[in-house]
């Protein structure tokens, strides 16, 4: 159906495939009736009805058209046209202006590391497209902003583009809703469909994380909830406090707007954070099993079910390896409960890893599989010890 060179409404001529969604397809083309050969090239969207797409999709699609054909910013892709195909398939299309540059995903991906120069340039060309789109009646929420929704130009000019989770009114209280956003640069008033102005703000600071960390903020080890990334970049203290404004997970503790946003960045913090995290990020992985001095999260601490009900195999995934003694006749059920107690600071400071978060989920893992295999399996060892003997 869609393929190289295929003229579309006797006017679009597809050229080359944009990514590699097999479904929603995305192309450069070119508008065969504009005259001016410098503008005639042209973004397509593709959304084939059925199957995997639904309503919800198609909803989204065509208020994606609606709302860009309503905005009229230097920054933004401009509405074109839009149109459907009927064929094997129905096929709705969006054509709008191309953008000549690479996202910043793609230039991540290239090797680029950001510094705070490039950082705070991008900060703000985005918080003036924000403060245009907030400040429309009714505001528009982009919803997704993300490295790889911005483009980079070779003027270093950037664009905010794909305008597919746009938002232009609050639902209603009850009403239902589509969950849109990516993981990681998604606040969690989103996920609840309680989307404000601030959302954006907070996908603003995850995506300038990203690019002074090199790390995807969801891969970030947090603390309360907040992102912790200043031990990954060497940006100055208030510019990296005015980040963590942006990402703060309560919407009390947040900008309120893009233009305060932009303010604070233009003048210096006038209010700080109300709470940053204490000297320990993540220091896992750093031995010291019975040093004291060691620190260990606090939001960790406690009872290991894991360790407890499956310690003969827990300490080969967490490497603590004094829990092997569990396979010692008479020491064994000593060191279950050991590890019971001890469990998660051994664990921490005996294995690196990427997060707090990961830890808790591979120690969550172990709970469940210590409850489905791990009490069995002591039973009928314990048993057999015990005929044994």
């Amino acid at each position: 159906m869609l393929e190289t060179n295929r003229i579309l409404q006797e006017r679009y001529q597809l050229k080359q495939k944009l990514g590699d969604n097999p479904v929603r397809q995305t192309w450069l083309a070119i508008d065969l009736q504009n005259p001016n050969p410098d503008r005639s090239q042209v973004v397509v969207k593709f959304l084939p009805f059925g199957g995997p797409v639904q309503w919800d999709d198609l909803k989204l699609f065509e208020r994606e058209a609606k709302i860009l054909k309503q905005l009229n910013h230097s920054r933004i892709p401009k509405y074109r046209d839009y149109f459907h195909i009927e064929a094997s398939t129905l096929w709705f299309a969006l054509v709008q202006e191309y953008i000549p540059g690479f996202s910043l995903k793609e230039l991540q991906e290239q090797g680029k590391r950001f510094g705070e120069v490039e950082a705070r340039h991008i900060a703000a060309d985005i918080l003036k497209i924000l403060i245009y789109l907030h400040n429309l009646n009714p505001p528009v929420l982009h919803r997704d902003i993300k490295p790889g929704n911005l483009i980079l130009d070779d003027r270093e000019r950037v664009y905010l583009i794909d305008f597919g989770a746009v938002q232009e009114r609050s639902p209603r209280e009850g009403a239902s809703f589509t969950v849109v956003g990516t993981y990681g640069y998604t606040p969690m008033e989103q996920f609840g469909g309680r989307t404000v102005p601030a959302s954006d703000l907070y996908a603003l600071g995850a995506t300038l994380t990203h690019l002074l960390t090199g790390t995807p903020p969801a891969d970030l080890p947090q603390y309360d909830a907040r992102l912790q990334f200043r031990h990954l970049t060497n940006a100055s203290p208030d510019f990296l406090e005015w980040i963590e404004k942006l990402t703060e997970p309560s919407l009390a503790q947040r900008f309120t707007s893009a233009e305060e946003a932009r303010n604070a960045l233009e003048n210096g913090m006038v209010t700080p954070t109300l709470k940053i995290a204490p000297a320990l990020l993540n220091n896992s992985g750093r031995g010291g099993l019975f040093n004291p001095s060691v620190p260990v999260p606090d939001e960790i601490k406690g009872w290991n079910w894991g360790a407890f009900l499956f310690p003969y195999f827990w300490p080969l995934s967490n490497k603590v390896w004094i829990g092997l003694l569990t396979w010692v006749p008479y020491v064994g059920w000593f060191m279950c409960f050991l590890l019971g107690l001890k469990g998660n600071e051994w664990a921490w400071k005996s294995r690196r890893w990427r997060s707090i978060q990961q830890f808790k989920d591979h120690q969550r893992g172990w709970t469940i599989a210590g409850l489905l295999f791990g009490i069995p399996l002591s039973v009928l060892l314990w048993t057999a010890i015990a005929l044994i003997a």
